[in-house]
This record gives C-alpha cells, structure tokens and sequence, in this order.
C-alpha cells in the first residue's frame, strides 16, 4: 500500500476523481478500464446507501478493484457516512476516503488508518472545521451550485487549504475551477455516464474520460507556457 505521502501526491497530481455510484459488478471491470483508458488514475466507489448491504457490496468492489489493478489506479470510497464504512473500505485496500459532509469521527478514523481524507463541506465553517479535524482535502459540494465565484470569495481567506470542486464540474468548466484555485475535481454523472453503464457503452466512458483529462492537461500547458 503507498504511504499517504505517496497517496496524496498522486492524487494531486492527476487532480481528477473519478465517482463510481450505482455501477453493477457486471459493468464493474469495463467501467474502471474504459477511465483508466481515458486517462483517469483515482476512482471512488460511494456507499450507496439505499441498498442494504451497500457496505459489504462496496468493499468488494474496492478489494477486487484494488488486487487486480494494483498500483496502476488509486481506490478510495465516497459517501462514507459512519466509521464502520471507513474501517470496511480500508480493511478492502481503499487509500482515500471521500464523503459528502464533515464528521469529525470519520475524519479521525481515517486519518488513523493513514488513509486520505477528503471530506465535504460548504461553508467557510464547515471547510475550516474540517481541515483542523485533519482533512487532507476539503471537498467543496456542491460546486456547479455554488459555482466559480463563490469559490473564488471563500479561497481569499482560506487559500491555505487544499480543495477540490465537486458536483456540476464539465470538462469546459475545469479551466474556470482551477483558475479559482481548487487542486482537483470528484466528476460522477457527467463522467461516468449513467446511460453509457446501463447499456455497456465503454467506448464513450473512454472518450468522456479523455475530454476531462485533456482539459487538464491543456490548463497545465498553458498555465507552464
């Protein structure tokens, strides 16, 4: 397993997260090798929590990913809510967690299992609440809603934390979110597209992972040039 250090570097550096909710096992390997094809390096597999065994279903999803890709992709979960799914998810290999509010216990069980911690906060409360509970990265949601301006107001004074938009993000909005200083995205919808799973249509998860990794790509040029 890579150190946090190791973890967090690399997410940073691929600044894009891909979120995998309501993807069946069957579709499970072609949907991680398609965005992997695209480009993508991190995944998260989100509790999804209206199923009853969404816990013992993620963690296998997470372990299985995890022993067969190995170091070739970063697992983490999303949604996480309690700290009986952090413990799962990283009995399951998982490196990062990710999860939609601030729970200062999630936090600090997933700083104890050396695990990343991205946690979800709106407010400028919320986002310093979680960053000294130990967040690696706050997770501003949802970020299309609150949208570049907000984000830009809520980094002056708080520029000193790491943060990734969530929520809403296409790839001809990513230059306008890094601009805004966020260090990465979580794209879930608009990336792993929901129809595209139903019918197996990998071929256009591919091309979409591709449209967002070259966004990326294309703002770090510019921003080097």
């Amino acid at each position: 397993m890579l150190s946090h250090y190791e973890a967090l570097t690399r997410i940073k550096a691929a600044k894009l997260v891909a979120i995998l909710r309501h993807v069946p096992t069957e579709r499970l390997d072609g949907v991680v090798e398609a965005l992997m094809a695209g480009g993508v390096r991190v995944l998260e597999f989100t509790f999804d929590h209206d199923r009853a065994d969404c816990v013992k279903e993620n963690a296998e999803k997470i372990r299985h990913t995890v022993e067969k890709y190995g170091d070739r992709v970063l697992v983490g979960c999303g949604t996480a809510l309690t700290v009986q799914e952090v413990e799962a998810a990283g009995d399951a290999g998982a490196c990062l967690v990710i999860s939609p509010n601030v729970d200062v216990s999630v936090i600090a069980k997933t700083k104890a299992l050396g695990a990343i911690s991205m946690p979800g906060a709106l407010t400028a409360t919320e986002i310093v609440m979680a960053y000294n509970a130990g967040a690696d990265i706050v997770k501003l949601f949802p970020a299309g809603t609150l949208g570049v301006p907000y984000i830009k107001a809520v980094r002056g004074p708080l520029g000193y934390i790491p943060m990734s938009a969530v929520g809403g993000v296409r790839p001809e909005t990513i230059a306008d979110f890094l601009n805004a200083g966020v260090c990465g995205f979580g794209v879930g919808g608009q990336l792993v597209l929901p129809d595209a799973v139903k019918t197996g249509d990998f071929t256009a998860i591919q091309a979409r992972a591709k449209a967002f990794t070259d966004a990326i790509a294309q703002w770090e040029a510019a921003k080097c040039s």
